[in-house]
C-alpha cells in the first residue's frame, strides 16, 4: 500500500481501538437495575466520566424511566471533556494537573457520599484521569503542594503505579476512603481501566477498594524517583492518620467493582481491524511499559526484522511508556516513541506506524486540543531532512510535538471522552 493508503488504515485501526473502550460500546450491559427503594447517587470521575454519566442518564432515565428526583450525582472530567447530562452535574477540571475546580468538585462528591444511605446505591463510574480530577488534599496539604508534587512526579519518570501510590496516602478520597465515607449505602464501580495489569487499587488511585501499599512505599518511591518534595507532603507521608484502609477493613463490606473495559480489549479490537485489511496481528502486550525512546528502539528493530523476513504484519502493543525529561520542549510518551522510532528505523522502505494517547491526548499542555500522538512512514526523515530538522536534536529537547507538527504528521483527534491508555501500530508492508 502507498503512505496514503497506510496512514488511512493506521487511522482506522486506532479509532476501532478508541470505539471498544467508548462507554456507549461497553457500558449499558454493566449497569445495574435501579434501587428499588432508595436514591440513585452517581459519582463519576476521569476523562471519561462524562460520556460515563451521559450512558447512565439514557439507561435510567431513558430505558427504565427511573425518576428524576431519585437520582442525583457529579461527573467530574478532564477540562474538554465534559458531556451534555440532564440530572448529573457536570464539572471539568484540571489534568493531568490537579486545580482549584477539581478540589471544589471533589469536596462535593465527599458531601454526596456522606449523604448516602442504607437503601441508596452508589454508582462510581471510574476511568483514566480520575485521580487528578478528585483532588481531596489530606490535612495539612496546600493545592500548590498536591501540583508541585505531580509536575514532579510525572518529570521524573515515574510509572503511573507509583504516582498513584504516593497519591493514596495524601487524599481524603483515594485509597480506599470515598468507599468508608458512603458506607453503609450499596457501593458499585464500573470502571474502564488505563493501567497496565487493570489493577483496580491503581485506576484512578482506588477510591473505593482496599490499598495494600503503605505509606513507607510512598516514601521510598518519592527517594527513587529523586523527587524533593514540599515539606507538608513529607510531613503527611510520615503520619500514621494518613494510612490507608487495608484488605478486611468494614468499609468495604458492601461494596463490589466491576471493569467493563480494559486495555487489551482495544488491543484486540485493534488486531481485528488490521487483520481484516490483511495484515498479520502480532500483538507485543496490552500492558508494556519502559521510556518511550527505548521501547521505539525494541519495536524498530521487531519490524525491521519482519521486514527482512518478507512478512506482511502489524506489531500492536498498549499500555503507557514515560517520558523522563531533560529539555523543554512540547511533547508525550506518543510523540516521543514515535520520533525515537522513526530515527531507530532510518527510513526503511514498507514500514509506517502510528502511536496514540487512546484518551486523544497525550503529554502537551494539558488541553484539550493537544495532540494524541504521531505517524510515522519510510519518509518521515527524508521529509525531515528537507526541512532542515534534526531528529536527534529534538529528542534531546523532548520536542516531539515540534518536529511532527512541521511535518504535518501529528494524530489530532480532539477528546475522545475515554481511555484505555496507548495504542501504537507498526505496519511492515513491504
Amino acid at each position: 500500500m502507498n503512505t496514503a493508503e497506510a496512514r488511512a488504515l493506521l487511522e482506522k485501526i486506532y479509532n476501532a481501538a478508541v470505539a471498544a473502550a467508548h462507554p456507549s460500546t461497553c457500558l449499558p450491559q454493566a449497569l445495574p437495575q435501579p434501587p428499588a427503594d432508595g436514591r440513585l447517587i452517581v459519582l463519576a470521575a476521569g476523562k471519561a466520566a462524562g460520556s460515563m454519566a451521559e450512558a447512565a442518564e439514557q439507561f435510567y432515565l431513558g430505558k427504565h424511566d427511573f425518576p428524576a428526583d431519585r437520582m442525583k450525582g457529579i461527573a467530574v472530567a478532564r477540562h474538554g471533556y465534559g458531556r451534555p447530562t440532564r440530572v448529573i452535574e457536570m464539572i471539568e477540571a484540571g489534568h493531568p494537573v490537579p486545580d482549584l475546580a477539581g478540589i471544589k468538585a471533589t469536596e462535593r462528591v465527599l458531601d454526596l457520599a456522606r449523604e448516602a444511605k442504607a437503601d441508596d446505591l452508589v454508582l462510581v463510574l471510574f476511568s483514566g484521569g480520575a485521580s487528578a480530577n478528585w483532588i481531596a488534599p489530606a490535612d495539612g496539604i496546600s493545592l500548590d503542594d498536591k501540583r508541585a508534587l505531580t509536575k514532579a512526579l510525572l518529570a521524573s519518570g515515574a510509572h503511573i503505579g507509583e504516582i498513584n501510590t504516593v497519591r493514596k496516602h495524601l487524599s481524603r478520597i483515594k485509597g480506599g476512603r470515598l468507599a468508608a465515607i458512603a458506607a453503609p449505602a450499596r457501593v458499585l464501580t464500573l470502571a474502564i481501566s488505563d493501567v497496565p495489569g487493570d489493577d483496580p487499587s491503581v485506576i484512578g488511585s482506588g477510591p473505593t477498594v482496599p490499598d495494600v501499599s503503605t505509606l513507607a512505599d510512598a516514601r521510598a518511591i518519592l527517594n527513587k524517583c529523586g523527587v524533593i518534595a514540599p515539606a507538608a507532603i513529607m510531613a503527611a507521608l510520615n503520619n500514621p492518620a494518613n494510612e490507608s484502609p487495608k484488605p478486611g477493613d468494614a468499609a468495604f463490606a458492601n461494596t463490589e467493582y466491576k471493569i467493563v473495559s480494559r486495555p487489551a480489549d482495544s488491543l484486540q479490537a485493534a488486531a481485528n481491524a488490521a487483520k481484516a485489511a490483511g495484515l498479520e496481528p502480532i500483538l507485543l502486550g496490552a500492558d508494556v511499559e519502559g521510556e518511550a525512546r527505548e521501547v521505539a528502539v525494541q519495536h524498530a528493530a521487531q519490524a525491521l526484522e519482519l521486514a527482512r523476513a518478507g512478512k506482511r504484519a502489524i506489531l500492536l502493543s498498549g499500555g503507557e511508556l514515560t517520558v523522563t525529561i531533560r529539555g523543554k520542549g512540547r511533547g508525550g510518551p506518543n510523540q516521543e516513541y514515535a520520533l525515537a522510532l522513526a530515527q531507530s528505523l532510518g527510513g526503511a522502505p514498507g514500514i509506517c506506524a502510528v502511536a496514540g494517547d487512546t484518551d486523544g491526548t497525550d503529554g502537551g499542555g494539558g488541553d484539550a486540543s493537544d495532540p494524541a500522538g504521531a505517524f510515522v512512514d519510510d519518509t518521515t526523515l527524508s521529509r525531515a531532512k528537507a526541512l532542515g530538522l534534526d531528529p536527534a536534536r529534538f529528542l534531546a529537547e523532548n520536542n516531539s510535538t515540534a518536529f511532527f507538527e512541521k511535518l504535518g504528521d501529528l494524530l489530532s483527534p480532539g477528546p475522545t471522552c475515554t481511555n484505555v491508555n496507548d495504542l501504537r501500530a507498526v505496519i511492515v508492508d513491504t
